[in-house]
């Protein structure tokens, strides 16, 4: 068992039977009274975010998470297949852990996946990604990159919104974290 003085940002701490990684935390001493720690969680699965506060020298307990890079193979249907970069090792990720990661992941792309006693908790992706667009409506004359947007497809079959005047066959920059479109890519 750890107590308070180990907290650390990005700790993951087991609390009632989940984990939750610390955001954010303050060693706070009054004047008046014992020291306690106010502290800033994240559910590691839902991405809730909540407060909480420990009396100094509060017992508390950690979690071993291990992230590891993965290379993503394929989708078998079940899940989504990852090899591990240094062992050659697979493994199935469920679809629900996986979330809204599959939107931008393409085959043979590097991921960190994050474990815990062997099961995979979430996905990290690098912040931007270049993809495809596989389908989107032709551009008019007189579209120019000041105007609105339009939507496109690209390869993994996720919708986003672009300029209007980019065409289908364009390689674009596109925020993982957002899905929003950041720029066009030149080979």
């Amino acid at each position: 068992m750890a107590s308070t003085a180990d907290i650390k940002n990005g700790v993951v701490l087991s609390i009632d039977g989940q984990l939750w990684s610390v955001i954010e935390f303050q060693h706070v001493k009054p004047g008046k009274g014992g020291a306690f720690v106010r502290t800033k969680l994240k559910n590691v699965v839902s991405g809730k975010t909540v407060d909480r506060t420990y009396n100094a020298g509060a017992k508390i307990e950690i979690e071993n998470v291990d992230r590891r890079d993965f290379t993503y193979l394929y989708n078998d249907g079940d899940g989504f297949v990852f090899m591990d970069a240094t062992d050659y090792d697979q493994i199935t990720v469920s679809s629900t852990v996986v979330g809204d990661a599959a939107n931008f992941m393409l085959e043979n792309q590097a991921v960190t996946i994050a474990l815990n006693n062997g099961n995979p908790l979430y996905i990290d992706l690098p912040a931007s990604v270049v993809l495809e667009i596989t389908y989107t409506e032709p551009g008019l004359q007189g579209d120019r990159s000041t105007g609105g947007t339009k939507p496109a497809t690209v390869e993994t079959g996720y919708e986003i919104q672009v300029p209007l005047f980019l065409e289908t066959g364009t390689k674009v920059k596109v925020d993982t974290r957002t899905g929003d479109y950041l720029g066009r890519v030149n080979d």
